[in-house]
């Protein structure tokens, strides 16, 4: 069950994560609070990938635990509260899928692998598209477009599925200026709403408008609260 007086949206306690028997991370105990855009900033290298991929269940860590609202459960079930926005270097762009089927991908958490899009998921997937700029490309494969472009579907996507928690690796990485402020801007409103964002990114110079937030002494990045 949820425990909705908990005031921290992600809570990690002795996360130990290893790529075949080689630790990546080890012994962190961080906690992300509800409703606030955090950024975890770091050097190429740290770690920072790696633990937004075991906090949504795409590597299985060694050890430790992980609380997603208060819950312990598998990760997996809670894939429709959880948006994720891989780094573009990870996505193979010349997958034949247009730009609507892309986004339209973060509705299917709600829909099952049974049922078909209803008219309301194309509707929501086009006010996605409108909200980062990309409605006139709903058409266009997504190998034709820009690094900027690509990175403004992968936006629209998790802004379909309507989750309660983000979590965005790299998204400012490769883009344009235009698309970095609109990224940002995206992110405040977000947080806005009461969602909670938690953003990847190695370059401090570039994180505008933020406080220190103390930082883990385990742990091999900085996170800064915006």
């Amino acid at each position: 069950m949820i425990d909705m007086t908990t005031k921290y949206a992600v809570e990690v306690e002795d996360l130990t994560v290893a790529y075949d028997t080689k630790p990546v991370l080890w012994d962190i105990d961080l906690k992300f609070p509800k409703g606030k855009l955090t950024a975890i900033v770091g050097p190429n290298g740290a770690g920072k990938s790696t633990l937004i991929k075991a906090i949504v269940g795409l590597l299985k860590p060694v050890s430790g635990s992980i609380r997603i609202n208060g819950e312990t459960q598998d990760l997996r079930s809670l894939k429709t509260r959880i948006g994720y926005v891989p780094q573009s270097s990870s996505v193979d762009w010349d997958f034949p899928a247009t730009v609507e089927s892309v986004v339209l991908m973060g509705c299917y958490g709600k829909l099952g692998w049974v049922r078909r899009p209803r008219k309301e998921d194309y509707a929501l997937t086009r006010q996605a598209l409108k909200k980062v700029g990309m409605d006139d490309y709903a058409d266009r494969h997504i190998s034709q477009l820009s690094g900027g472009q690509q990175q403004r579907v992968f936006l629209a996507r998790a802004l379909a599925q309507e989750a309660e928690i983000y979590f965005m690796d790299e998204p400012f990485k490769g883009v344009d200026a235009q698309t970095e402020k609109a990224i940002v801007q995206l992110l405040k409103e977000l947080r806005d709403q009461g969602k909670t964002v938690i953003v990847v990114h190695h370059d401090l110079q570039t994180v505008a408008d933020c406080r220190w937030w103390p930082a883990d002494r385990s742990a091999k990045f900085l996170m800064m609260k915006i």
